[in-house]
């Protein structure tokens, strides 16, 4: 297994181009079995969540075939309807092939996706729309067993905004009879980029990116071409790598409207963003101020960029505190952070943070994607060396991320554990 080893305490300078964004692409990559025929996507990033729903539409019946950036899938002989266990468990996004199955097959037996580091989140309403769109809901040993005669379109309010509920109901509702309303949705960039897949396909979706999303059924869809929007949260870690490291880096291909949170409180912590024809260029402007931040639903500051932010406050010049809504068990990177120095105290939901002049590398290890990245930084602005195990997080969500940051000058490398 793998492990990265960083030499802290450069600071970086140079360009960065912004891959895909992996949670805009298995929505889009799913909504495929939806229609029989040859797709094509663009600017989709290499990892291994993006492998292994390819390893999945593949079990159902498509053809798959990847090259770098662009993958082509024929979904023309798409005719099994169960996504397995062994599968399923390598990612929990799997379960976004519950709603184009059933709309397309009228019938799906995906495994139950279970809980992951940063909390249950659970799909109850996932199930909840579905079953209001006339589907009969089983959950036997393991598995959601989900089937209909036909969809009918329907009024569904979510508890909270769900991503991944949002993008299951809308694929279901495209071939429903009659129209859908889903209230309550999310409305991040992830789901408006599905929408506008889905209406290039032929499906009437309007107001995605809004709280009220409606979908008039249609009765068939064609495949289509997609370009794969930005990642935004790739996008916010190297923003906070230049502000950590002082130094000063160009973000090609992101796209800033994505991004107006995180920009806002690097702003109000004293770092300089500006925005140009060419993209974001983030530079370090001497001490960090502290601030506080509380994540919320898209368009709020995003849960994703919580454990990088908690790294800048780390070493900013007061107190801040860090507070999160969106999942339960998300400070679980704070006790790794602290045997490289950060001085943070956890109550509840809430992380206090004093500021320190500076973090030390240590050995440390990856609970999760995002603490994955919040490691990454801490290991670039610390003095001394950090060894991060358990990188294989980092590989489902970010593309080359030793090979950019050694690309800006940082002195990065993967070695094997030893």
């Amino acid at each position: 297994m793998d492990e990265i080893l960083i030499k802290g305490g450069v600071p970086l300078n140079g360009e960065v181009k912004i891959s895909g964004a992996k949670n805009a692409a298995l929505p889009m990559l799913a909504a495929t079995l939806l229609a029989g025929g040859a797709f094509t996507f663009e600017n989709v990033p290499a990892l291994k969540d993006i492998e292994t729903i390819g390893h999945l539409l593949a079990d159902l019946g498509a053809d798959v075939c990847s090259e770098p950036g662009t993958i082509r899938i024929d979904t023309s002989g798409v005719n099994r309807h169960e996504a397995p266990y062994d599968l399923v468990r390598k990612m929990r996004a799997s379960v976004l092939v519950l709603g184009p199955l059933l709309a397309r097959l009228k019938r799906a037996r995906v495994s139950l996706p279970g809980g992951c580091a940063i909390g249950a989140r659970p799909i109850n309403m996932h199930l909840e729309g579905l079953s209001r769109l006339g589907a009969e809901i089983k959950l036997e040993h393991g598995y959601v067993e989900a089937s209909a005669d036909k969809l009918v379109g329907a009024e569904i309010f979510f508890d909270i905004p769900t991503v991944t509920g949002t993008e299951n109901l809308m694929t279901a509702a495209v071939l429903a009879e009659g129209t859908t309303v889903l209230r309550n949705a999310a409305r991040e960039p992830e789901i408006v980029a599905l929408a506008d897949m889905l209406n290039r396909m032929g499906a009437d979706v309007r107001d995605a990116g809004s709280p009220v999303i409606t979908i008039q059924g249609v009765n068939a869809l064609k495949p289509v071409s997609s370009r794969i929007i930005p990642d935004r949260i790739e996008a916010g870690t190297y923003m906070i790598a230049a502000a950590l490291t002082g130094g000063s880096i160009l973000l090609t291909d992101a796209e800033p409207d994505h991004l107006k949170p995180v920009i806002h409180k690097l702003r109000e912590a004293g770092v300089s963003v500006s925005i140009n024809d060419r993209g974001i260029e983030v530079r370090g402007n001497g001490p960090v101020k502290s601030v506080d931040i509380k994540t919320l639903p898209y368009p709020g500051f995003p849960t994703d960029m919580q454990a990088q932010f908690m790294v800048l406050m780390s070493v900013s010049s007061g107190l801040s505190i860090i507070s999160e809504t969106v999942f339960e068990n998300r400070f679980i990177h704070v006790s790794e952070l602290r045997r490289m120095g950060a001085d943070i105290t956890i109550s509840g939901n809430h992380a206090m943070i004093k500021g320190a002049a500076r973090l030390s590398g240590a050995p440390v290890m990856a609970t999760d994607l995002r603490a994955s990245a919040s490691l990454v930084l801490a290991g670039l602005v610390a003095d001394g060396t950090t060894r991060i195990s358990r990188i294989y997080h980092l590989d489902r969500g970010y593309e080359s991320m030793e090979e950019k940051f050694s690309r800006l000058g940082a002195c990065i490398e993967r070695v094997a554990a030893g």
